[in-house]
């Protein structure tokens, strides 16, 4: 059962609301970073919720002293050791901050504030032997740096398509990131992975890209191009839950053999290994 903290305690999640003049839902103004817990301890909260304060910020929504963070990353704490959290401590936390009811000419002054507990849902040691298909689209991500709840031009874009994980979108023939994820494609000794700005700053990009340069890989930011996929050796996407995971197709595109690689392998392998030193204490 997913488990919720709002109005200042702990809830079933399905019983938690919030009312319906609130601006996430009159308008879709709403900010959220997704925290994954590995048995009650979570994974670089302070990155965590520095990107969300800074989304809430360009987002325009006001967080005042800044206590609604500090707040917030307590919460996390403290819901990650319940007893009640989901999967023994072993999911995500989601943490949200809404429009509230005010706009003051494009300002949002009256935020709410909320962190939802709830599984990430079942990766099997299969789904990373045999690697995900992704769906390109010609749409973009609006103002990439923000870590906002509008997640529609992504959804609509992966709808109907049964055998793919998610969409990847590719602007212009430029490949930016996907619904979810950071992307990477590997080609003649290099990692690729488009810059931040032009994609959200990633924290699992950030750290897996740490890695690899201090293990002798070559990554090189910039976004790569829709016709260097077939050339790819390799493609890989990032993100909290899904750590480094493999991706064999895009669209019609084979990704190098059809199947994931050693670079994938390797960084996933130095991903667990250091993993530690970014869990919270």
């Amino acid at each position: 059962m997913s488990i919720c903290f709002i109005n200042g305690k702990f809830s079933p999640a399905g019983q938690c609301c919030i009312p319906v003049t609130d601006l996430v839902i009159q308008r879709g103004v709403g900010v959220f970073d997704s925290i994954r817990l590995y048995g009650g301890k979570a994974f670089a909260l302070t990155a965590h919720m520095k990107r969300l304060e800074k989304s809430a910020r360009l987002a325009r929504i006001d967080l005042g002293d800044g206590s609604i963070i500090e707040k917030m990353t307590g919460v996390v704490r403290e819901g990650a050791m319940r007893p009640d959290c989901p999967d023994g401590g072993n999911c995500i936390a989601k943490a949200y901050i809404t429009g509230g009811d005010v706009n003051e000419g494009g300002r949002f002054t009256m935020p709410r504030h909320f962190v939802i507990f709830e599984s990430g849902g079942a990766l099997s040691p299969g789904d990373y032997k045999e690697g995900v298909a992704l769906q390109p689209t010609n749409e973009g991500r609006h103002y990439p740096l923000t870590k906002s709840i509008n997640y529609l031009v992504g959804l609509i874009e992966g709808a109907g398509h049964n055998d793919i994980y998610e969409c990847l979108y590719c602007p212009d023939g430029k490949i930016t990131e996907t619904l979810r994820s950071s992307f990477f494609i590997c080609r003649e000794g290099k990692i690729i992975t488009a810059p931040v700005g032009a994609v959200l700053d990633g924290i699992t990009r950030g750290i897996v890209i740490e890695l690899a340069r201090e293990n002798g890989f070559n990554v090189e930011e910039r976004c790569p191009e829709v016709s260097e996929l077939a050339k790819a050796d390799e493609a890989f996407i990032t993100s909290s839950w899904k750590e480094v995971f493999p991706v064999v197709r895009v669209g019609d595109t084979v990704i190098g053999n059809g199947k994931p690689g050693p670079v994938v392998a390797r960084l996933r392998q130095l991903f667990k290994a250091n993993l530690d030193k970014w869990l919270d204490k």
